[in-house]
């Protein structure tokens, strides 16, 4: 493997959710002197913790993390604040000789990064977007999509039908400006020299994993982290709490579900948003070396990075 630019090698861990990104990447990240930033839109959120599947304060004291709680539930994290805050967090990595570790499974908003996107700068049009909010309300999340879907395809392919702030959003800057959302996402230059590492498992596999995890949440303490924080004063609308899990463990509070209907829909949801991802992370992409996740693994994945002679593991890894 051979980096065409030693001064901004940057690794990604990329795949769905529940294969195993974030253990790779502790053993990674100790055997390469790396730095982890987090390229998951769920762990910007204090206090979300258990239902993100968030590290722990253990991993996080394996391995230095970045972007993860940085803000607080009723503030706003953008895509072109996460781009920010994460070329400056990679940067900072680089000054520290370390090796950088982009990883995650939001698609958007790893590209947004990696090909240095040039995010529309148009400001709020809070007038649109209460009529928009309304709009959903009345007519639902889903259908909100569908029409999104029939004006703009390509940004509703890449939007979760489930994420109405995002769905809003897109709808705000087409009707904002008369354009579709989808051809207002210029490219930059490409900034580092990537080597982007692909987890896989077969699908049964994938989807057992999700359901065990859920069922860990829920023995954890999901539904009362989300009581907690409600009872802290945190409007159940806020666009965090659109992440599955916690708008599901809402409807219950509030007694529009049962408990029992409400697991069954984050199971069935984070199927869906699996699906979604393959999307972005596709297996015919040939910048994406994949690996099927087994006891090799490790293994395999530290041959590639170190083939290239860039990169050596620290003493005694």
């Amino acid at each position: 493997m051979h980096w065409p630019d030693l001064n901004a090698p940057l690794v990604v861990i990329l795949g769905p959710t529940a294969v195993g990104k974030t253990d790779i990447s502790l053993h990674l990240a100790e055997a390469y002197r790396g730095e982890i930033v987090s390229a998951d839109s769920r762990l910007f959120y204090r206090g979300m913790d258990i239902g993100t599947a968030k590290p722990t304060f253990a991993d996080r004291g394996r391995v230095p993390h970045h972007l993860i709680d940085v803000v607080d539930v009723d503030q706003t994290w953008s895509l072109a604040m996460f781009k920010q805050a994460a070329e400056q967090a990679i940067a900072d990595i680089l000054v520290r000789e370390n090796l950088p570790f982009l990883v995650g499974g939001t698609g958007q908003y790893i590209y947004a990064l990696l090909q240095d996107w040039k995010i529309p700068l148009q400001q709020p049009n809070p007038r649109l977007r209460e009529i928009l909010s309304k709009w959903a309300v009345e007519i639902g999340v889903h259908q909100l999509h569908a029409y999104l879907r029939k004006i703009d395809p390509l940004a509703a392919e890449q939007i979760d039908a489930t994420n109405v702030r995002r769905t809003i959003r897109a709808l705000e800057v087409i009707f904002h400006t008369g354009r579709l959302f989808s051809s207002q996402r210029l490219q930059g230059k490409p900034r580092y020299s990537v080597l982007k590492i692909g987890l896989r498992r077969p699908r049964k596999e994938l989807y057992a994993r999700i359901d065990a995890r859920i069922d860990a949440m829920l023995e954890a303490g999901l539904v009362s982290e989300v009581q907690g924080l409600l009872a802290r004063g945190y409007p159940d609308d806020l666009p965090a709490f659109s992440a599955i899990g916690y708008r599901e463990i809402i409807a219950y509070l509030k007694g529009k579900v049962s408990l029992e209907e409400a697991v069954v829909q984050i199971k069935r949801y984070t199927r869906q948003f699996v699906r979604r991802q393959s999307n972005w992370f596709k297996e015919t992409d040939p910048s994406i070396h994949w690996f099927w996740m087994n006891d090799q693994t490790i293994n395999d994945i530290r041959g590639l990075i170190s083939s290239g002679g860039n990169f050596e593991p620290v003493h005694g890894s």
